[in-house]
């Protein structure tokens, strides 16, 4: 037993040192995301302008990748192309250096019917055509966009964000035949399976991009098990980056440097800087890059990130 205990702490210890000679990691920031948080927080971002301007103090602090997902003005998610072009002028038109990843996990929320009518869907369901979805990358043209690689019960009642292994072939296709690189979303170990699939049947680019997202009901949890079965089964081609949402946020960015990742931050995944303390998307940013620091790794400006990643700069 403590033999094996000795090999177990060895090899954890070797994989450290093996992380840290590649000591350089990237930060994003997801600095609006898709949910129902715009009554928590009073200063979420919710207009194409505020939207814009965090993304560009979150890269001003030290974010590399800005996430971006946008919202009606009453702070309802929205995927109107309107939006998506106003915020990503504003950013481009800044001349602030920053790689834009906008969402595409938009037009797959299906909310099933109540009781002994599950198909009469209720006021949640917003379902679209994979092109529809992936119109916004099409349009505008970022360097990355994300592909949620699979279908999630998603909260505690009759909400199910849908993305079936077709649709998902079809997507990944059209991104790589526009040059946008897919950044694979895995909210648990069978989207993860996919996603290596999706490597190995030749639709994803060399490096592949891959997202662990931990902590969201009901998907993977927030533990360095789930995260390190992700790991096992992703490409070793891959370049990773993880988060676990709420108070995970930052323990979770220690644990992602750690395990050879690239740490995400940001209000979409936690609105608290400490306890009871409302954070902006800068501020998580500062505070992730303090923690990488003390761990003895170095920040990725965005340009280093964008060669590491081998992305295509279109505009």
């Amino acid at each position: 037993m403590y033999l094996q205990l000795f090999f177990l702490k060895t090899f954890y210890h070797s994989i450290n040192i093996l992380n840290r000679m590649n000591n350089k990691v990237f930060v994003s920031c997801a600095v609006t995301g898709s949910g129902d948080t715009a009554k928590k927080h009073p200063d979420l971002p919710i207009t194409p302008e505020q939207i814009a301007k965090a993304a560009i103090e979150s890269a001003k602090a030290g974010a590399a990748i800005a996430h971006i997902h946008v919202r009606e003005d009453d702070g309802r998610p929205s995927r109107r192309l309107e939006l998506y072009k106003e915020v990503v002028d504003r950013v481009r038109s800044s001349e602030t250096d920053v790689i834009l990843n906008l969402t595409t996990g938009m037009g797959g929320d299906l909310d099933i019917g109540k009781g002994k009518n599950p198909l009469e869907f209720g006021p949640m369901t917003d379902m679209a055509n994979i092109m529809e979805r992936i119109a916004n990358a099409e349009e505008f043209l970022p360097e990355i966009c994300t592909l949620d690689c699979g279908t999630l019960n998603f909260g505690d009642d009759t909400q199910i964000v849908v993305n079936t292994p077709k649709d998902l072939r079809a997507a990944a296709k059209r991104l790589k035949e526009i040059k946008v690189k897919p950044e694979i979303e895995a909210f648990d170990l069978g989207n993860m399976w996919f996603g290596a699939q999706l490597y190995k049947e030749g639709l994803l680019s060399d490096p592949p991009m891959f997202q662990m997202c931990l902590g969201i009901p009901w998907g993977a949890p927030a533990t360095t098990l789930a995260m390190q079965a992700m790991k096992d089964i992703m490409p070793k081609e891959a370049v990773w980056s993880g988060f676990a949402i709420s108070k995970n946020e930052m323990p979770f960015v220690a644990k992602t440097v750690e395990m050879g990742g690239n740490p995400r931050v940001g209000l979409e995944d936690n609105l608290y800087l400490s306890k009871g303390k409302l954070a902006t998307n800068a501020q998580l940013v500062e505070k992730a890059i303090n923690i990488v620091n003390d761990l003895g790794f170095t920040i990725m400006t965005p340009e280093e990130t964008r060669k590491k990643l081998k992305l295509v700069k279109h505009k």
